[in-house]
Order: C-alpha cells, then sequence, then structure tokens
C-alpha cells in the first residue's frame, strides 16, 4: 500500500510515518525504498498524524493499541486493514469515540490495482468514509459494503491474488517442461492474465460463455478445459474461497468473544 501510493505519488512521501514494534529491518528498508518518515516511538508517530492506518498481524492489534491508546484523540481518523477484525473491537480498545474505517485491500495495491472493499464503524462519518474511499481510490478500486461482507471479501479480494500467482506457477512449470524459457512462459502468461481481466472489464458476457468462445470441438483447449473438470479445480477453488471466508469470520469470532 505504501509501494502505491508513492508511486502513484497521492501524498508526499514524508507526510508518510511508518512505525514497527520490532522489526526495525523493516523499517530501514521502508525509509530506503519509499522516502517515507519512519519511527521507533509508536507514541510519536500516532500523536503526529491525522489518519492512523492499522496493517500489523490481526493477534497483535490489542497490544498494539494497548500501547498506543493514550496518543490517541477521537479527532483522528482509524483505518484498520486486518483480516476478521471487527470495527466494534477496535472502537472498545481506543476507548473514546474516534471513526473507526474497516478495509480489505489486496496486495495489487503496491501496482495501483487493488479491489478494495471499505465499511464504516459505529462512530465513523460519511466524511470518514469519503476519506478512506480517497486514499484507497488512489491505489485501485474501491468497493462501499456492510461490515458483514467484509468476510466474504477477505476470501474473495483479499487472498485473491494468491490464488492466481498459485495457478500461474503451475502453468509456468507446463511452459518449462514444454520447452519454453522462464522469460518466454513468463511474458506469454502475464499478458494472457492482463487480458483476461481487461476482458472481462469491458464485457457483460458470463466467465462460463468467455471460456466457451475459446474452445472448439475437439481441440486443445477443450482437452485443457476437460483435464481441469475431471479434477474438479472449480470445485476446489470454490472450496479454497470458501474456507479463507470461513477464517475470516473465525478470527472475528475470536475477538468478539474476547468483549464478553
Amino acid at each position: 500500500m505504501i509501494g502505491g501510493l508513492v508511486r502513484l505519488k497521492v501524498v508526499n512521501p514524508k507526510q508518510i510515518i511508518a512505525t514497527n514494534l520490532r522489526d526495525q529491518e523493516k523499517l530501514q528498508y521502508l525509509e530506503h525504498e519509499y522516502g517515507i518518515q519512519t519511527m521507533s516511538d509508536r507514541l510519536a508517530a500516532v500523536a503526529s498524524g491525522d489518519i492512523v492506518i492499522l496493517a500489523m498481524k490481526p493477534k497483535h492489534i490489542k497490544e498494539a493499541i494497548d500501547d498506543i491508546w493514550q496518543s490517541t484523540s477521537e479527532s483522528q481518523l482509524f483505518i484498520s486493514v486486518l483480516a476478521g477484525i471487527p470495527t466494534t473491537y477496535i472502537e472498545d480498545l481506543l476507548g473514546h469515540k474516534a471513526g473507526v474505517i474497516r478495509t480489505m485491500p489486496n496486495t495489487s495495491a503496491k501496482v495501483g490495482a487493488s479491489a478494495t472493499a471499505i465499511c464504516k464503524g459505529t462512530f465513523a462519518s460519511e466524511q470518514d468514509l469519503t476519506e478512506a474511499e480517497k486514499l484507497f481510490s488512489s491505489v485501485g478500486t474501491v468497493t462501499v459494503v456492510s461490515e458483514e461482507k467484509l468476510d466474504a471479501v477477505t476470501g474473495l479480494a483479499g487472498s485473491g491474488p494468491a490464488y492466481f500467482y498459485f495457478l500461474v506457477e503451475a502453468m509456468e512449470s507446463a511452459a518449462l517442461q514444454a520447452g519454453l524459457t522462464k522469460e518466454e512462459s513468463s511474458a506469454l502468461i502475464t499478458q494472457t492474465i492482463v487480458g483476461v481481466g481487461k476482458r472481462l472489464e469491458t464485457t457483460t458476457k458470463s466467465p462460463k460463455v468467455l471460456y466457451e468462445e475459446v474452445m472448439s470441438p475437439n481441440g486443445t483447449t477443450e482437452a485443457g478445459i476437460n483435464v481441469l473438470r475431471e479434477k474438479n479445480v472449480q470445485e476446489a477453488m470454490t472450496e479454497a474461497v470458501t474456507r479463507a471466508i470461513s477464517r475470516s469470520k473465525e478470527l472475528g469470532e475470536v475477538f468478539i468473544d474476547t468483549k464478553k
């Protein structure tokens, strides 16, 4: 996300302050790579920000806010990119009525192509939502949803890039076995994916109609699709997305239970 914001010149790098409790090497890398400010002092970093982006591992959210809450205020906007963490949990940890926006971007933000969903918490205003939408639209598309849909977004779009990279790995392996070089296969596969994305953007046809358009009777595509059908690849993908959604819900339930 930092990479996307800096690359697209949405904000001056010096307006971004990153802090990390343990990984000083990561901070050094971010400062060198993107020209942003970094601080080891969490309290100072948070106190100086109008917008605070919470981007630690979900299991560390309580520890993090326990460390910084005394430097927070209701005038700040808190944006969470944490999978499964409800806005109400973050609001309870802060202990005041600051606006909280929950988001789920994906790693394509680095190239300005994230598919991000956002929702607002109890105390967030429409202006807060607009600010978050403006921020994330600079690194891709933004869809405003109700919070109960965020788990579905997490399993689909949040985890989505990994599913495609996983399939690309298999395609590259097949290409190398067939005699193509790494460079040749990478160029062909990458452009194929780009083309598919653009085709989906510019048509109202269903995916089924689109792949059937590529197939001819007893042709190469049909031969490949038949293997995918025999191996139940669509069912496996459906199960993968469903399991990721369930895991996001499980993470949220853990934090909801801690409030009882």
